[in-house]
């Protein structure tokens, strides 16, 4: 039988999500005679911050707002009505464009990591009780009973239908957001929107660069702090900048935490040496899935990753033991008063001051 556990819900919203919000309110003063728009909505379970300037940004934004509230219902787990639930309960069928863009960008994801991202794993959430957030943590027979459902390689994808092997479910959550970013980021593009910024919880995207010229500057949340407080920054211009950790959701039982993020090899919480993984990309989507994945690797696997990427996307790590290790890209572009262990793909380390 598995353990009932006394439940500790942390109501945080991930730290850039905080920090954005008193960026916008700066900007929108600062930069009032520049048409500067905002929308602000709660989608996808999280709460959203969208921001454009220029004379097309609120019909823009309209537009965006509309485009998340259809991705949610077409994407929603917790939505009998939605396509993924109708592939999990069918075992399969005809699909979207946009959930046949996902199941791709997810199974490409599944083959760069060996299997850490995996979309099967809503199975082993359910088992956890994170989907409705009655927590508990199962006993290990249950958990080796579910865990063979969990292998994205059984996925089917050919001609507008999808097949999943017997009794396995989708699970969009480590990538959705990054996809619907990016939606919102071609949405306002093709309004004519030059100077954007969103925010879907962690998940933020730029459009161009400020009104005044200058770089973004997006905040990294320090793990161990309150939330909205900033452990370093990062400049970006038409980048994603997505972050995963154990300190945005968990719960405690019998005085260990147990936190939101399975490891599909164990099935059980992941137990990663990083407090948390940011990713810098130009490809919002997959940022997305490869943050959760980095994550659960933990530190030496996160590097491997990257270097076996060819330094494909950009990365800011914080270890457990207070390191904060920034690939060679962000070199001119990381913001921290401290020193930092600089990665290179050589192999080689260094101190980024």
């Amino acid at each position: 039988m598995g353990r009932t556990p006394k439940l500790v819900r942390r109501a945080l919203l991930p730290a850039a999500l905080a920090l954005l919000g008193v960026l916008a309110a700066l900007l929108l003063r600062g930069w009032a005679g520049q048409q500067a728009h905002q929308r602000e909505l709660f989608a996808m379970d999280t709460f959203m911050t969208l921001t454009a300037w220029g004379p097309q940004g609120q019909e823009a934004l309209d537009a965006a707002v509309e485009e998340l509230r259809r991705l949610d219902a077409l994407l929603s787990t917790g939505s009998a009505a939605s396509e993924v639930s109708r592939l999990s309960r069918e075992g399969g069928g005809p699909v979207s464009e946009d959930t046949a863009a996902l199941l791709a960008a997810s199974l490409e994801a599944y083959r760069a990591t060996e299997g850490v991202f995996d979309p099967t794993i809503y199975p082993l959430m359910e088992l956890w009780g994170f989907p409705d957030k009655d927590y508990r943590v199962p006993a290990a027979a249950e958990i080796a009973a579910v865990l063979p459902l969990v292998d994205a390689s059984r996925i089917r994808l050919e001609d507008g239908r999808a097949a999943l092997g017997p009794g396995q479910k989708l699970d969009f959550g480590g990538i959705a957001k990054g996809y619907a970013a990016a939606r919102v980021i071609e949405i306002l593009r093709a309004h004519g929107v030059t100077s954007a910024m969103v925010s879907l919880g962690g998940n933020i995207q730029t459009l161009g660069r400020k009104p005044d010229g200058s770089p973004w500057r997006i905040g990294i949340q320090d793990p161990e702090a309150p939330q909205g407080a900033a452990l370093a920054a990062v400049e970006a211009c038409d980048l994603a900048v997505v972050t995963s950790g154990g300190y945005q959701r968990y719960f405690e039982a019998d005085g260990q935490r147990y936190v939101h993020i399975l490891d599909p090899r164990t099935g059980s919480p992941a137990e990663s040496d990083l407090l948390s993984a940011t990713v810098v990309s130009a490809d919002g989507t997959l940022a997305d899935a490869l943050s959760t994945a980095l994550y659960i690797q933990g530190r030496e696997g996160a590097e491997a990753l990257w270097r076996a990427s060819g330094g494909s996307f950009d990365m800011v790590l914080v270890s457990e033991a207070g390191e904060v290790l920034v690939t060679e890209g962000l070199r001119h572009s990381f913001q921290w008063e401290r020193p930092a262990v600089l990665l290179t793909l050589a192999g080689g380390r260094g101190t980024l001051p």
